[in-house]
This record gives structure tokens, sequence and C-alpha cells, in this order.
């Protein structure tokens, strides 16, 4: 059993989703017909579901490849996932969903972290200020952020705002009502490789959606100030066998395992239309906890 840490905050249920939208490449298609240039992100339909995202580009094609391997055995025993190969394409635009508190107006509600000092950190295990980190088995992600425009050469000094839910299913801020409980929410510039890694938890899995996590890139940290910058809003997916595992193998995602057990990846509805650019390469680390990575591309 991957070792877990002691939660903070109390957090009100995610509801799920009401209703499928229709697939992003079928949106396409339906648009390519008619010239025009630009997909929108999609989301769900209902009241409980994840709402549309207005804002970003749509999806472009570079010329070149990228290779992104895991592998590794950790203290559970478990083997990371295999190879996947992409082509240097333009990732999906995703819905930001109904908890972003990016200062969008969502869930009635227009909270802003990324006005908060102290919300650019790698480790977004706490909210700002405190020392007590969130429950859950514990979990490395990095992100490269590469150009489409320039054969996908690497993006330095761009912006990336990540959040994610609890093991729990729950959106910190938005379940308390309090912009003070900001835990699973951060922001990090990217390096001369592209490249930014957070230290988290595992998400966990609430009702109507597979296990993800959100990310918005801007073009620079003093842009990364509000929804109204963003150049891009997507979702990364996450390996359901080794998910299965670490659910099974941790109490605390005692609900995500009945919860995945009811999901797929073709009945989410973010995800029913692939997942190429958006899975990432997950695999257990030997010292105990989880890591993954990922590399998007953007048409900067």
């Amino acid at each position: 059993m991957a070792p877990t840490t002691t939660s903070s905050s109390p957090a009100a249920t995610v509801a799920p989703p009401s209703s499928t939208p229709a697939s992003r490449r079928f949106a396409l298609n339906a648009l390519g017909s008619l010239g025009m240039a630009t997909l929108l992100g999609c989301g769900g339909g209902g009241s409980d579901s994840e709402s549309t995202d207005t804002a970003g580009s749509g999806t472009s094609t570079g010329t070149g490849t990228g290779t992104a391997t895991g592998s590794g055995t950790g203290t559970t025993g478990t083997t990371g996932t295999g190879t996947t190969t992409t082509t240097c394409s333009v990732v999906p635009e995703e819905t930001a969903g109904p908890y972003p508190a990016d200062g969008s107006n969502a869930s009635n509600n227009t909270y802003n972290v990324l006005a908060l000092s102290g919300i650019v950190r790698s480790d977004i295990r706490t909210s700002i200020g405190s020392s007590t980190p969130v429950s859950g088995v514990p979990f490395t992600i990095t992100i490269t952020l590469t150009n489409t425009n320039a054969s996908c050469a690497a993006l330095s000094g761009y912006a990336i705002y990540l959040w994610h839910c609890t093991q729990d299913g729950n959106y910190s801020v938005y379940s308390s009502n309090n912009i003070a409980d900001n835990y699973l929410r951060g922001v990090q510039a990217t390096d001369a490789n592209g490249t930014v890694t957070f230290t988290t938890v595992v998400p966990g899995c609430y009702a109507g959606r597979m296990p993800h996590m959100h990310l918005e890139v801007y073009r620079s940290l003093s842009a990364a100030s509000n929804a109204s910058n963003k150049i891009k809003t997507t979702q990364l997916a996450f390996p359901t066998a080794l998910l299965s595992t670490i659910y099974n193998a941790n109490a605390g995602y005692s609900a995500s395992v009945r919860n995945l057990a009811s999901m797929s990846f073709a009945t989410d509805n973010v995800f029913s239309d692939g997942t190429t650019l958006e899975m990432t390469t997950m695999q257990a680390n030997s010292g105990g906890g989880y890591s993954a990575h990922i590399t998007i591309s953007i048409a900067a």
C-alpha cells in the first residue's frame, strides 16, 4: 500500500454529469463542412455536468513526432504503463468544468485563486499558508509544453495552472465556499525545456467522470492572473488499470473503486472521442507513490 497523508479540509460531494455531449471530432467534422476554422471545447449539457469552456483555439497539426515511455516497479509491485507515441498536434480544447477558481463565472461564483499570493508553487498538497496536506497517495505530474508552429520546440516561460479533485472526488474552494481552502491548485512557469512538475496526490474518481486533471496555459506568469488571459484549456487522463490498482490498495479511495467500475472512457463526457493527446504515461515509484508525465502541444 502506498503511503498517505492526513487531510485538513472537509469537502462536499461533486455531483455527476447528467448528460453526454457529442464528441469533439464529430463537432469538428460538422464545423469543417461549413468552412469554420475554430472548434471550442466540449462539455456536459446538464446542470450537474462540466460546463462548456468558450476560450482557446481549435485543433491543428504539426510535423514532428514524440515518444513517451513509462516503466518501473513500485512498492506495491505494480508495473507502469507501456509506450505511447503521438504526433505533434495541438492538444484538444476541453471544458474547464464547474470548479476552475480562475476568475471566470462558474458555479455562481467568480473565485480567483490566480490572484492569490503564493499560488505559484510546485507542491499543491496544502492550502496556501497551511502546513497540513490533504489525504491521498503521493503523486508527481510532469508536463512538457511544446509549440506546433515551431516543429514542437519547447515553450519556455509559459505558465500552467493545474487543479484537480481530492481522493474523495471533491474540489477545493467550492466544496467549502472558501477561497482560503485552495489545496490541489497551483501555477508554475515552464523551464528552458518547457517543463513543470507538480507534487500532489492521485486524484479520485467521482460519479460520472473518469479520473482527470484540469489545466490552463498562459503566455507568462504575469498573464496567469485571470481566465480571460488563458490561451488553452485541456484535461489530462490516466491509465485505468493502474488507477484501479491504486484505488483498491488504499482505503481512502473506496468511493473511487465503485465509481471507476461504473465508468469508461467510452462513456465519459469529455474523453469519449479519444485520449490520444491527453493520456499520461504513469508508473509506480520505487520509493513509494506514483509519477506521470505528458507532453502537450499548442499553436503558440
